[in-house]
This record gives C-alpha cells, sequence and structure tokens, in this order.
C-alpha cells in the first residue's frame, strides 16, 4: 500500500467532500459572504443560512433551534457551559462533579474553576470506564451546582448511560452538561431522551470544518450562564463575535449526513472493527481497554504487552495512530484516563488508540493487521520487558 493509512479519526476527521462543497458555497463573493448582522441584501441571506443551520443541528440532537449557541468548538462550549454555570449564580451552589476519564477540555476548567473557590469532585470510574447513577448520588452534596460528564470517552470509545445519570441529577435539581463532541453520527443524540441541560457538540469528529461547534442550552426549565466573550451582543448575548456563516452552514450539513448515515456507518465499522480484532488475536496478550459492549466500534484502545507503544507508533510510521487524546500528545504523560481505570503501568506504556471512520475500508483494516503484528512481533524480540513479562506470565 502507497498511500499511508489514517486510522485517528477520533483526533479529526477529514471534511467530507459534501461538506466542503457546501463550505465553499458560503466564502467568496459570487456565494452567501455577507456578515448576518448586517442590515442589508447580503447579510440577510447570511443571517437565513445561519438560522436554517441552526434549525438542522437542533433536529439533530432533538432540541429547539433557540437552544443553539455557536461556539468555536466543543472546548469553548465546554468552557462556556462550566463557567458559564459557575459564574452565573455563585448563590446557587460551588461545587461541581466530573469524571477522572473526562476530556482535557473539561478537566482544565475544572481546575481553573477550583483557582477561584468552587469545590471540584472528580469521580473514579469502574475499571470498564463507565460511572455509575450510585457513585453520582453518593458525590452529590447540598452546593452541588453541575454535574459534567461524557457520552462517548474520546480514549476508550465507551459510552456513559446518560439517561440514568440524568435522572440522578434531575431529581436533585442540579444541572447536567455532557460533552458530546464524540458522539454525533456514532450514537443516537436526543437531548430530552437523555435528559441533559447543557450539551457541547463540534463539527471536525464527524467530517466538517475545525473551528466551529455549538452548546445546547435549555430553555425550560431556564438555564442560567454568564458569557465569557462579550461584544455585539450575538448569540442572545451568550457568546459575541461575528458568526462564520460558511462554518455553521457546513457544521449543518455535517450533522445532516452524520445522522443521515449513522446506522449504516456503525454496522460497516462494527464489521471492520471485529477483522481488526481478529486480526491481532494471532498475538498473545493484546487486552481491550473499557467496556466490551458499552461502546462505539470505532474506537478502541489496545495494549501489547511488554512493548513500548511510542516505539510501535514510529516503527508504523505509514499508519495514524494514536497513543492518547491528541490534545495531551505534547506533554507525553501517560493517559490520565488509562491511568483513571486503573491500567498497570506496563499496560499503560504499551497502549495504542486504533479510531477507524467514514473512509476506512477493507484493505486499510487488512494492511494494518500485517504491518502492526509484525512490528509488534519484531519489538517482542528486542524487548527484556517482553521476555520478562512471559516468563512471570
Amino acid at each position: 500500500m502507497s498511500a499511508p493509512v489514517y486510522l485517528d479519526y477520533a483526533a479529526t476527521t477529514p471534511v467530507d467532500t459534501r461538506v466542503a462543497e457546501c463550505l465553499a458555497a458560503y466564502l467568496t463573493r459570487d456565494g452567501v459572504f455577507g456578515n448576518p448582522g448586517s442590515e442589508h441584501r447580503f447579510g440577510w441571506a447570511a443571517a437565513e443560512a445561519v438560522e436554517r443551520a441552526r434549525q438542522q443541528v437542533a433536529a439533530t440532537i432533538g432540541a429547539d433551534p433557540r437552544e443553539i449557541v455557536w461556539t468555536s468548538g466543543a472546548t469553548e462550549a465546554n468552557n462556556l457551559a462550566l463557567q458559564g454555570v459557575a459564574l452565573a449564580d455563585s448563590n446557587r451552589g460551588r461545587h461541581i462533579i466530573t469524571a477522572k476519564t473526562e476530556h482535557k477540555a473539561v478537566l482544565d476548567v475544572c481546575r481553573q474553576l477550583s483557582r477561584q473557590g468552587v469545590r471540584i469532585t472528580y469521580l473514579d470510574p469502574q475499571p470498564d470506564g463507565l460511572i455509575t447513577p450510585e457513585q453520582l448520588t453518593e458525590a452529590l452534596e447540598h452546593d452541588t451546582c453541575l454535574v459534567s460528564i461524557m457520552h462517548v470517552n474520546n480514549e476508550l470509545g465507551v459510552v456513559q448511560d446518560i439517561a440514568a445519570l440524568s435522572a440522578v441529577t434531575r431529581a436533585h435539581g442540579v444541572l447536567l452538561h455532557v460533552d458530546a463532541a464524540q458522539s454525533i453520527g456514532r450514537v443516537p443524540v436526543d437531548v430530552n431522551a437523555l435528559g441533559v441541560d447543557l450539551l457541547s457538540l463540534c463539527a471536525h469528529k464527524a467530517y466538517g470544518p475545525k473551528g466551529i461547534g455549538a452548546l445546547y442550552v435549555r430553555r425550560r426549565p431556564r438555564v442560567r450562564l454568564q458569557p465569557l466573550i462579550h461584544g455585539g451582543g450575538q448569540e442572545r448575548g451568550l457568546r459575541a463575535g461575528t458568526l462564520p456563516t460558511q462554518q455553521i452552514v457546513a457544521m449543518a450539513e455535517t450533522c445532516r449526513l452524520a445522522e443521515a448515515e449513522r446506522l449504516g456507518e456503525t454496522v460497516r465499522i462494527a464489521a471492520l472493527r471485529q477483522r481488526l480484532l481478529a486480526g491481532l488475536a494471532v498475538l498473545p496478550e493484546v487486552q481491550l481497554h473499557g467496556h466490551a459492549e458499552q461502546r462505539v466500534p470505532h474506537i478502541l484502545n489496545v495494549s501489547f504487552a511488554g512493548i513500548d507503544a511510542e516505539a510501535l507508533l514510529l516503527g508504523l510510521d505509514d499508519i495514524a495512530l494514536s497513543s492518547g487524546a491528541a490534545c495531551s500528545s505534547a506533554d507525553r504523560e501517560p493517559s490520565h484516563v488509562l491511568k483513571a481505570i486503573g491500567v498497570d503501568p506496563i499496560q499503560l506504556a504499551a497502549s495504542v488508540r486504533i479510531s477507524l471512520g467514514r473512509f476506512t475500508t477493507v484493505e486499510d483494516i487488512d494492511y494494518t493487521v500485517t504491518r502492526m503484528v509484525a512490528e509488534v512481533e519484531r519489538l517482542r524480540d528486542l524487548s527484556p520487558l517482553w521476555t520478562d513479562y512471559a516468563v512471570h506470565a
């Protein structure tokens, strides 16, 4: 295979050609390029496009269009949700609950809020990566104002039972925020069925452009937020800044395609996942992390005992894989997600995330299996860790 294989769809996805065509139509002089806030035909056309897009994104998650606030991505949406709630009404409470397996875009916001006097409780997940309603109930305090739990984990692929967790928060009058950056196109997302109050989305994890996302903010009962960006009063005062019409319209098309093709893609990718795991099964001591069933088929995190994951990735330089979340790769620290679910240090150092997507083919999987098996065997032959592991296994 001459072209490199891309199996890092959890980090980002290529923009679907259909989405790119939609994006381009709103960029140039021949398209709808006006400022949506301008009071003339060019602005009105852009504003209409923005509102049609708002309706499409809202329909994808079962929301009212008035509950969609455009952001630059899921990171900003997470910041607006957590900081917005914490700062909107300090009398409501100064305690937030989250999980140790959350994305850094939630964990780092919590650390910042803790410096401002907000108490944070970090839940330890079960070994399979899940948070139970009982854990959440036990962690609630009299002044808990918000719970933030990710829907689909970006490193493990496990799917939290958000509806069960929201039953707890609703019963205690606590707001629930969900980071759903990895959810669209992979699992059904209905904000009413899930019972969430705030939900973060982005386009670039679902074959849309980078730099655009949205925050769902429930209207009834109303969720009060303190805006983080001030300026022209756009988005009902919750998020100032000139709206990027081209990005917004592209996100709407991204959501439309993702939902329309979700079921077929899930079946196809599940078959590819099984083919991948069956191929890797020729190797001894390969461990899949996270719940075996309550997961999306697109994301796998596996450990190859006795080797170093970084060495494996270097050896497979024609295959795009990951040893953790892309947002954390610069610090070279072991995965905080795997540490949180109790993965031992040897497996932790040997773990690789493989994420499949819309453009993954059978040929990609077969090539990856062949290359990965050969490289793991080569590294194990050189590894005193593997010799020691095999002796004591």
